[in-house]
């Protein structure tokens, strides 16, 4: 279970929030500038709250009172970006492998698995640019996932999308999800899409 209970300053309010999560999909839900993509930058370590903690399944990721902050590369914690953050100069083999430690059988089989379940296979040799946008968010949420990450952190992941592709990729993260097992937390300011994608919807107002 991740635990997250922490407050944190930022220009005109103090962002001040407490959620629980099991191994579902919980959203963060909000108008824009209410301090969901600074919740996820928290979890994530790339912000230090100013207060509280952050427990991961016993682990402290961060404690005001304990003085614990667990820098983000050693987290296992995934963060899918808004823009997806791919490299367009690496093709989608190597976008997918970037970050990966060692090249070893269990990688490559979960390499495989991953292009086989995502429905990627296709894509490997050609270059971000000429992917559309639900393959890009694919190959995204491949990158992702080759971390074997603790926790998987989306942010608005569906927005850029058409409403069928984004309807399509809806129940893609919903059934990755439950093979992986593990938390996945996402931002999203659509009603509709916190319906459809959230175990949990937490609103941040």
């Amino acid at each position: 279970m991740l635990q997250v209970n922490i407050k944190k300053e930022l220009p005109g309010f103090t962002l001040d929030v407490q959620f629980s999560v099991e191994n579902n999909i919980a959203v963060l839900f909000g108008p824009s500038g209410c301090g969901k993509t600074t919740t996820l930058r928290c979890i994530a370590g790339l912000i230090k709250p100013d207060a509280g903690e952050i427990i991961n399944n016993g682990k402290i990721l961060f404690s005001s009172e304990l003085q614990t902050f667990i820098p983000a590369n050693q987290r296992r914690v995934s963060y899918m970006f808004q823009e997806y953050a791919l490299f367009p100069h690496l093709n989608v083999k190597k976008n997918i492998w970037y970050g990966v430690k060692s090249h070893n059988q269990i990688a490559e089989k979960l390499y495989k698995q991953l292009l086989e379940l995502l429905q990627i296979e296709h894509l490997t040799e050609r270059f971000t640019n000429k992917l559309s946008g639900g393959e890009k968010q694919r190959v995204a949420l491949a990158r992702a996932l080759m971390a074997e990450p603790e926790i998987l952190l989306l942010d608005e992941p569906l927005s850029a999308l058409d409403e069928e592709t984004r309807c399509q990729l809806q129940i893609e993260l919903k059934r990755m999800q439950k093979l992986w097992n593990i938390p996945f937390i996402l931002v999203t300011h659509d009603r509709n899409e916190a319906k459809a994608l959230g175990d949990k919807v937490i609103y941040l107002a």
